[in-house]
């Protein structure tokens, strides 16, 4: 079983930075890919990034290149760096674990944080 909580989400201007955080529980955490998707008003939610246990990332070409994933193994935490923001990345962040066999899909993750808020103003 794996618990995630997830903090620092907030409001931010466009160009601006934040950077997220997802503590997780549970001895599995190691073996997991760790993922962040997000959801905005109106639309379905979506991949954002993942990282596998072995280190390897991917991103939503959205993304790419201003987010960057990072876990600490040894701190049971992953963090999502996000810089120049802009009002389209605003979306409730949730942080993901499971084996991501599709990677880019919910359903290739089994446990799911709560959710944290992100607003770009413009």
């Amino acid at each position: 079983q794996v618990q995630l909580t997830e903090s620092g989400g907030g409001l931010v201007q466009a160009g601006g930075s934040l950077r997220l955080s997802c503590a997780a529980s549970g001895r599995l955490f190691r073996w997991y890919a760790m993922a962040w998707f997000r959801l905005a008003p109106g639309k379905e939610r979506e991949f954002v990034a993942t990282e596998w246990s072995g280190g390897n990332t991917a991103y939503a070409d959205s993304v790419k290149g201003r987010f960057t994933i990072s876990r600490d193994t040894a701190k049971n935490t992953v963090s999502l760096q996000m810089n120049s923001l802009k009002p389209e990345d605003t979306a409730i962040y949730y942080c993901a674990a499971g084996l991501a066999d599709i990677y880019y899909r919910d359903s290739g993750y089994a446990y799911w944080g709560q959710g944290t808020q992100v607003t770009v103003s413009s």
